[in-house]
Formats: structure tokens, sequence, C-alpha cells
């Protein structure tokens, strides 16, 4: 339905990574182009599409949104030591640390340009604000890391903050652009909010499942960095002693051993920790299809709401 504008959104975003400095497009380049679902531009443009909007304001503010998030992903690959995205080697393991921290802090001056270009203060507030909230997420969570104690209160916090808030701004902006007033933008970034945090929840569930290979992914990336996730919550809380000191050696100390992956998957399916994780996934997933309810019904809307179902059925 939006591959057109897609396209449009793509060109912007290659017009907006060149630079001067060779490294910063080649860096850049490498994860834009590596396949990515492009899901949060894509938001921007359903939205505006549902809304009517016919204007052209969404391309350069999806583009836009598209480098937050990437800019997020190179600082997090630096954070997190990963060596694969989407299949292909991250761009810390090919440049080093230095130069993807760098060129994500192009990526995010770049954001801000377009921003400032769209001349909307409402825009700037919207997505400035989504920033900084990713960047709390982020540090949230390394306070939670290998921390066993973590509740379901606090990293439903952190997936809300570093995944949900750009999911929310990307909707909004649309309400904004197309000058539909308050309670549409409400109900579009209420729609983000909750869909971003299903998307999140199942791609922890994701990191334990045997689909990760087919999608570039190695399997225990989470477990192996003490990443305490949903899954691993409810195991935690529903174990005994014996299973709670296997979690807080395993991941609190990380003092892991061969096999103990495959024994923090019999006890993530002995209590099931993963079934039950997807069904808090669906419950958001609905969340966010209900907040489209007062949207009369046309070929976007349905298309936001197969976004939900598209984001769930990635854990079967």
């Amino acid at each position: 339905m939006v591959a057109d504008e897609m396209n449009e959104v793509n060109e912007a975003i290659l017009n907006r990574m060149e630079s001067p400095v060779a490294l910063i497009p080649q860096l850049a380049g490498h994860l834009i182009a590596s396949g990515g679902k492009r899901l949060r531009p894509m938001l921007t443009l359903a939205s505006a599409r549902m809304l009517g909007y016919e204007g052209k304001r969404h391309i350069n503010l999806a583009a836009c949104v598209e480098f937050i998030h990437t800019a997020t992903l190179l600082h997090d690959d630096v954070v997190d030591e990963s060596e694969l995205r989407r299949g292909r080697k991250t761009a810390n393991v090919i440049w080093g640390n230095q130069p993807s921290v760098l060129v994500g802090d192009f990526l995010f001056s770049r954001s801000f340009e377009l921003m400032v270009e769209d001349g909307s203060l409402k825009v700037l507030k919207i997505l400035s604000r989504a920033s900084s909230i990713i960047a709390e997420g982020e540090v949230l969570q390394l306070t939670t890391a290998n921390d066993t104690s973590t509740t379901e209160e606090v990293y439903l916090e952190v997936i809300a903050a570093k995944t949900a808030a750009l999911f929310a701004a990307a909707c909004e902006i649309s309400g904004v652009v197309a000058e539909q007033g308050e309670k549409v933008e409400t109900a579009l970034s209420t729609y983000g909010k909750y869909l971003g945090i299903a998307f999140q929840i199942v791609d922890d569930v994701l990191d334990y499942s045997a689909k990760q290979a087919t999608l570039g992914k190695t399997v225990g990336d989470d477990f192996r960095e003490g990443k305490i996730t949903l899954p691993i919550i409810l195991a935690f809380h529903r174990g005994d002693d014996e299973e709670r000191a296997f979690w807080n050696r395993t991941m609190a100390d990380l003092n892991q051993q061969d096999g103990d992956l495959d024994h923090a998957l019999d006890l993530l399916n002995k209590h099931t920790a993963l079934e039950d994780t997807i069904e808090r996934a669906k419950h958001y997933g609905a969340m966010a299809k209900d907040a489209l309810g007062t949207f009369p019904n046309n070929p976007a809307k349905q298309v936001l709401c197969d976004i939900v179902d598209f984001c769930i059925s990635r854990a079967y």
C-alpha cells in the first residue's frame, strides 16, 4: 500500500546519509542496506494514509524516524558487543566501536536537521522527546542487566522506553502533519506504544527460539549477556531454590558452562515462560488495535491492524 512512498523515504535516507567523510555513508549504509523491515517509517506512512493526508511532509519525517532507529542500533551493538545483525556482521565488528558510536551520533544529528526542516515545533517536541526516552530506556536496561530481582513492572518500563517510545512517536507525528487534532494524535500514539511493547516482548521470546537462525541471529544472545527479559523473570519467580541458584549463577554472575543454555531452555519450557510471554504480547497487541477503534474503517487502518498480527506471529 505504501510502497511508492517507502521508495521516496529510502531515497531521502540515502540522500541525507551522504557526507564528504567517506566512512559515514559507508558504515551507515552497511546497516541501512541490510534488509531491515523499515517498520517504524512504515507506521508513519500508513498512519498518514489512514488519516487521508495527501501532502509530502511525512516522507522526510519517516526518514527521520528511521535515522533515530538506526542510530540507536549502532550504539546498541557497541553496548551489547553484538557480532551479528540481520544475518550480517555488525558495524562495530567491521569498523570498530569508535566509528560506530560516532556515525550513530551523525545519524542522530541528521534526524534533528530533518525535524527542524519540517518546521513544526510540535513534531520537534514529539521526536526529540522520544529520543530522550529511548536513551533513558537503554540506561535503565543497563542498570537491570544481571539483576535477577528485576520485576515485570521494571521490565515493561524498560521496553516502553527503549522500543515503544519511537513506535508511538512514528505514529503520532502523522496526526500532527494531517492536522487532525489532539484526540487523533493521542490515539495514534497509544496504538504505537502498545504495538511497540508487543513487538519487543516477541523479540525477547525469539532470543530463545530456533527461529533466530532464520532471522540471522544466534540463539541465546540475551542469556549469554545476562539480559533480564520477561521469560527469565517468569521462570525465575516460578522456580524452586535450586533453579533460582542456576539463574543467579548464569545470569547474575555470568558464570556459564557448556549445557547451561540448554538447561535454561528446559526451565523456560517447564514453567511455560515463553508461552505466557507470548500471551502478554497478544494482550498488548489487542490494546494497540483497540486504540484504532475510533477511526473509520479503511484499507490503511486494516494494514495497521495487520501489522500487529505480523509482529506477534513472528513468535511462531
